[in-house]
């Protein structure tokens, strides 16, 4: 009975089917209002394929609301921003899709120069959505 216990324990730890979600893997760096502010955020993606993978993240970028949208096969990576203040300073996000083996990690990053605020929670939501789009 212990060695059924153990075994699933090592499969649930190693399999990617139980990777950390992408509001899990959430963080922030940065001093609001000081300096720029960075949100990041990263996912797994079992079975996937790079180039099918940055296909639908782009087009979950612009139902975001994003602009100047661009994609670069050779780097896997998607630019695009946003101008939400009406100061014409705007704000950047990237989102690459790197294969991982038989998988795709999506990292997502989205940056606020300094002297911009932004609600982390709504921030969250709309790296994930962007993420859990694919």
């Amino acid at each position: 009975m212990k060695y059924v216990i153990a075994a699933l324990g090592l499969i649930s730890f190693s399999s990617p089917a139980f990777a950390a979600s992408c509001e899990k893997n959430f963080a922030v760096s940065g001093v609001p209002m000081v300096t720029a502010v960075s949100y990041k955020s990263w996912q797994e993606l079992p079975k996937a394929k790079a180039p099918a993978v940055l296909q639908k993240l782009a087009q979950a970028v612009a139902a975001e609301g994003f602009s100047g949208i661009q994609i670069n096969k050779a780097l896997s990576s998607i630019d695009a921003h946003q101008e939400t203040s009406g100061s014409g300073r705007i704000q950047t996000l990237r989102v690459v899709a790197r294969q991982k083996g038989a998988g795709v990690r999506i990292d997502a990053v989205f940056n606020i120069q300094a002297g911009q605020i932004a609600d982390k929670n709504v921030i969250r939501e709309g790296i994930c959505n962007i993420i859990n789009g694919v």
